[in-house]
C-alpha cells in the first residue's frame, strides 16, 4: 500500500488550518454546552493556553447530545442557545468553533455560526445530513463509525466533495471491539490520509467505554496521553480532546474527559511530535 507523504491543508478559518504544513491542530473544549459561564470559562483557558503556546485550537462543545445513553441524560441547551453561546465564545476568544449535527434541518442555522461542522459518528453515512451539511460551504469533519473500517470513508469524502463542502476532515474515534469496548487502529490514520484529506485523532472517545456505566459510558482516561502521542507519530493532523475542569461534576463524557489542568503539557508534547513527523515528511520528499 502506498501511503501519502501528505495532504492538502483545509482552511478552517482565517487564522486555522489544518493538514499540509500546518502545524497540529487541536480541537477541544466540553462534551456538551452545560451552560454560558462553563463554556466560555472552558474556552477562555484553552484560548490562553494556545496563544501563550501559539497553537492553534478550535473550541468544541454540543448544543445537543442527541445520542446520550439514557433518555434521563443532560442533552444541552439546544439549537438556537446552543448556537447563541458559540457565537459570543468565538467572539470574546477568537477561538474558530464546531459542533455537531444531527438533522438536515439544523445546518444551515449551524453552518452561520460554526467554523466547522462535525457529523457524529452513529450518522457518518446518512447521505441527507452529509449534503446538508456540505451546502453550508463550510468544512465538514466527519467521525468515522465505529462499524466502519477505514477504507470504508470514501465514499463520506465523494459526498462531501460532491455536496460543495469548503473541505473535509476525517475523525478516527476507535472501532468496536466486543461489547463496551474500542480499539484505536493506528493504521487507520495513513489509511484515512490515501484520500487526501486531514486525519483527526479523537484520543477521549477512543478511551470510552460504551454504556460501560449502564446508564452512561465509562472510560479510561489514563491512557488519552499513550493514544495521542501514537496517534500523532503516526501521521495524524489534528487531536479531539474533550476537557473539563472536574471531569467527575461533567454534564457528558467525564469518564472519558481529559482535566483541563492536564492540557497544556499534552498540547506541548504532542506538537513537538508533530513537528517532527512532519519535518521527517519534508525531508523524504527532498530526496
Amino acid at each position: 500500500m502506498s501511503l501519502p507523504s501528505d495532504v492538502a491543508a483545509v482552511a478552517i478559518a482565517p487564522h486555522v488550518r489544518c493538514g499540509g504544513d500546518a502545524p497540529l491542530l487541536f480541537i477541544a473544549g466540553t462534551c456538551v454546552i452545560e451552560s454560558r459561564d462553563s463554556a466560555l470559562e472552558h474556552a477562555e483557558v484553552l484560548a490562553e493556553i494556545a496563544a501563550r503556546r501559539g497553537l492553534p485550537l478550535v473550541f468544541k462543545a454540543s448544543y445537543d447530545k442527541a445520542n446520550r445513553t439514557s433518555i434521563d441524560s443532560f442533552r444541552g441547551p439546544g439549537l438556537d442557545a446552543g448556537l447563541a453561546i458559540l457565537a459570543e465564545v468565538r467572539e470574546r476568544t477568537g477561538l474558530a468553533v464546531t459542533s455537531d449535527v444531527h438533522e438536515p434541518a439544523q445546518c444551515r442555522e449551524a453552518g452561520s455560526v460554526l467554523d466547522i461542522i462535525q457529523i457524529p459518528a452513529f450518522l457518518c453515512r446518512q447521505t441527507d445530513l452529509l449534503l446538508a451539511a456540505a451546502a453550508t460551504g463550510k468544512v465538514v469533519n466527519v467521525k468515522k463509525g465505529q462499524f466502519l473500517a477505514p477504507w470504508d470513508v470514501g465514499p463520506l469524502v465523494e459526498k462531501l466533495r460532491a455536496g460543495g463542502a469548503a473541505g473535509v476532515m476525517l475523525t478516527e474515534r476507535g472501532s468496536s471491539f466486543g461489547y463496551n469496548n474500542l480499539v484505536a487502529d493506528m493504521r487507520s490514520v495513513a489509511v484515512m490520509r490515501q484520500l487526501g484529506v486531514p486525519v483527526v485523532f479523537d484520543a477521549t472517545h477512543s478511551v470510552q467505554r460504551p454504556g460501560g456505566l449502564g446508564k452512561a459510558s465509562g472510560g479510561e482516561p489514563e491512557f488519552i496521553p499513550t493514544l495521542a502521542r501514537a496517534a500523532v507519530a503516526a501521521g495524524a493532523d489534528a487531536v479531539f480532546l474533550e476537557v473539563h475542569r472536574e471531569p467527575a461534576e461533567a454534564l457528558s463524557d467525564g469518564p472519558n474527559a481529559l482535566r483541563l489542568d492536564l492540557v497544556e503539557a499534552l498540547l506541548v508534547e504532542l506538537g513537538a511530535i508533530h513537528r517532527v513527523v512532519r519535518e521527517h515528511r519534508a525531508q523524504s520528499v527532498d530526496r
